[in-house]
């Protein structure tokens, strides 16, 4: 079995996306199950560091590995307008050149990807590679075309209804996002009555759905039972919502956290008894394709779960354990909140939606 693993990533680091976060936690847990691990990324952003220490420190954690930050003298990042081509024709250059210098006609290689490019370049030079599909797109659709059927390529998909939308590619299992579960200490914490989200507040550009989640909130006064505490978002979006709490006159229910270190989240999600999952329906991906890291987070907290009744929420593990709701239909939000599945932080499931058992089932794909 091979022991060392390239993670090559069109992503940049540091970085306080959900995104860079799973990249580094997956990569914490590979090399605890015995993976010595190379990571190679662009140095694309003026926050951009290939500093190990700077690395460790803004993700709280304490492993060692390889880090090459490689220069990236490309448009996505730099050019105002087109951004969508800037970063298509920077991720497609960018991908090529990095596989020729360094994984060229090496087929002892192992790269583990997200990016589309990366895998498309180093499968094609006979390298193996697990590709980490977590949604569909042009440019996707058309790499698993032509690598979904090579036998030096495995895909991981994120949830089983995007697996079943390539049924051509041969080597394929589903691995849905996990929990860090060393960020927890559950003994003997006492829990507020709140519902609390954590992550971003808008996803491609578009809001996540939180205003109408907030008014619905306001107009079913379900503030005379729960709190509400928001997690994420830049200083617009917050006062946006500041603006709206205070025109709704529920501030006093309402705490808006701003962007919390991973730990301070951790703890907070663990002192709230109600975990918030919720997107518009604006997106495939956020209806039929998403598996968001906090559901775990929330699970394993200890935390009740509602969620927005989308097809990628049904398809989460352990979906008994959600309350749906239906922000257009009246009293659906209060009657999900009336209907909570128990979560016993005791139950079986908990070491399941670890990152931790994650890594142990990607390391059994090496061969």
């Amino acid at each position: 079995m091979k022991s060392e693993l390239n993670y090559v990533t069109y992503q940049t680091f540091p970085a306080k996306t959900a995104n860079s976060l799973q990249t580094i936690t997956n990569i914490k847990y590979l090399i605890r199950n015995g993976i010595e691990v190379n990571l190679y990324f662009p140095m694309r952003e003026d926050s951009s560091s290939d500093s190990l220490t700077e690395i460790q420190n803004f993700y709280q954690i304490n492993e060692s590995f390889k880090i090459y930050g490689l220069k990236h003298k490309l448009p996505h990042g730099k050019v105002k307008i087109f951004k969508k081509y800037a970063f298509q024709f920077s991720h497609y250059i960018w991908s090529k050149n990095v596989i020729k210098k360094y994984f060229n006609n090496k087929t002892e290689n192992l790269i583990f990807t997200r990016s589309d490019w990366i895998a498309f370049f180093a499968a094609k030079k006979g390298n193996q590679v697990i590709f980490e599909c977590h949604q569909r797109s042009r440019t996707r659709n058309f790499v698993i075309s032509r690598i979904g059927k090579l036998q030096n390529v495995t895909i991981i998909f994120l949830n089983e209804n995007l697996r079943d939308a390539y049924p051509d590619v041969i080597n394929s299992t589903v691995l849905h996002n996990g929990v860090d579960h060393e960020l927890f200490n559950l003994q003997n914490l006492e829990k507020r009555k709140s519902i609390i989200f954590v992550g971003s507040l808008s996803r491609f550009n578009s809001s996540r759905g939180l205003p109408e989640f907030i008014k619905t909130y306001s107009k079913e006064k379900l503030y005379e039972n729960y709190n509400l505490e928001i997690v994420g978002g830049n200083k617009e979006e917050i006062k946006e919502l500041e603006n709206l709490v205070n025109n709704l006159k529920i501030a006093n229910y309402v705490t808006l956290h701003g962007y919390l270190q991973r730990k301070s989240a951790i703890d907070l999600i663990s002192q709230c008894s109600v975990g918030l999952l919720i997107n518009t329906d604006e997106n495939q991906h956020s209806t039929k394709y998403t598996s968001p890291l906090k559901y775990f987070e929330y699970l394993y907290g200890g935390l009740y779960v509602i969620a927005s009744d989308y097809p990628s929420h049904r398809s989460l593990p352990f979906n008994e354990m959600i309350s749906f709701f239906n922000l257009k239909v009246e009293n659906s939000l209060s009657n999900a909140l009336n209907n909570l599945q128990n979560t016993d932080s005791n139950k079986k499931y908990l070491k399941e939606i670890t990152v931790d058992m994650r890594a142990e089932k990607i390391i059994k794909l090496f061969n």
